[in-house]
């Protein structure tokens, strides 16, 4: 017996519009949901393969999207164990979700640190989601979404220099690079000759530029022994200390590029002896809540997180109203406690 189907033809669907208009699937929902973010030519494109594939648009669901998300993306290119472990991001999202409650803007949490969370986030954001983006914690690694976003004309601003998109994307970001140099200073007044150094990740604005202050500031004292790599957890900070006190075993300051290690190091630290500050000064960076909870509390270069939050979204919901992203960096400040031998200060 036969059944021979009373369908008819295929109804064209948006991956047919996308491929006759060479563009990507985001880019036809963008067209379809008001046209947000798309540019003349695809915005041409795209109404042609409109016509040619014969795509029907439901008027009822384009009523219901036309209108603004009036949500603002926070994506975090870590993964989640960063995201728990590393209290500034939550410091971040606090900041920057009270900024814009005050224009009645909700904030949604992307994750983003594994392929497959790129790609879902990327499929999100693209679709008219949400109506701009908060990037945290740009890694190099992460170009690939950061590029797509910035090409589908969504906006975007980014917590620290987006590396390989500076002059392309808005962004605030901590001086790094001074904090960095007022710190080994401030190391190298108190008397300590032999400054080692815990670097943050090479790929992040923060890693590069606090590393090159380390480098300026030492100067023709700079010895590549007392350099040691980190990935900002506690845990890289500790692995980071022994292989200092291997290469450079009379060290007697260790500067890391955050709190975090800062802590690991000094876990190693007192595992191996070593005093704090007596026989090796400890600084950190950023001041973050780890910085007043350790043994002895940490001095450390402090980042304005409330006003770097509260001029993201600023320049974001700026750019997201026409206007022309904006470039912010902002001092930091030494913030001494008895880890270096100075008097412990509140948080």
């Amino acid at each position: 017996m036969s059944v021979t189907s009373t369908r008819g033809p295929k109804r064209p669907t948006i991956d047919d519009v996308a491929k006759a208009a060479g563009v990507s699937r985001g880019t036809v929902s963008r067209v379809l949901n008001g046209g947000h973010w798309v540019s003349p030519d695809a915005l041409t494109a795209v109404e042609l393969a409109i016509k040619r594939t014969g795509y029907r648009i439901n008027p009822h669901a384009r009523s219901l999207a036309t209108s603004k998300a009036n949500t603002v993306a926070f994506l975090l290119s870590e993964t989640q164990e960063r995201l728990f472990e590393d209290p500034n991001f939550s410091i971040l999202m606090r900041g920057a979700s009270e900024a814009l409650g005050e224009h009645d803007v909700s904030l949604v949490l992307i994750m983003a640190g594994t392929k497959d969370e790129q790609r879902r986030a990327r499929d999100f954001i693209t679709a008219g989601h949400v109506d701009g983006v908060l990037l945290v914690s740009s890694h190099a690694r992460g170009q690939s979404i950061v590029g797509e976003i910035h090409r589908s004309g969504v906006p975007m601003i980014a917590c620290g220099i987006p590396l390989g998109f500076e002059g392309k994307i808005g962004y605030v970001a901590a001086d790094d690079a001074a904090g960095a140099r007022d710190m080994v200073a401030h190391l190298r007044g108190l008397g300590r000759t032999s400054i080692a150094t815990i670097t943050g990740p090479m790929d992040t604005s923060g890693g590069v530029g606090r590393l090159r202050g380390y480098r300026e500031e030492m100067g023709g004292s700079f010895d590549e022994r007392l350099v040691a790599p980190g990935d900002y957890s506690r845990e890289s900070g500790r692995q980071a200390m022994r292989q200092l006190l291997d290469q450079a075993p009379g060290l007697d300051a260790v500067f890391a590029a955050n709190d975090l290690m800062a802590a690991g190091a000094l876990d190693v630290l007192r595992a191996e002896g070593r005093r704090v500050p007596e026989d090796v000064a400890v600084a950190g960076f950023d001041d973050s809540p780890v910085a007043a909870s350790t043994e002895p509390p940490l001095t450390t270069m402090r980042q304005p997180f409330g006003r770097i939050s509260h001029e993201m979204v600023r320049i974001l919901l700026g750019v997201i109203r026409g206007e022309d992203p904006a470039a912010i960096i902002l001092p930091t400040h030494l913030v001494e406690r008895a880890s270096t031998g100075g008097v412990t200060v509140s948080a």
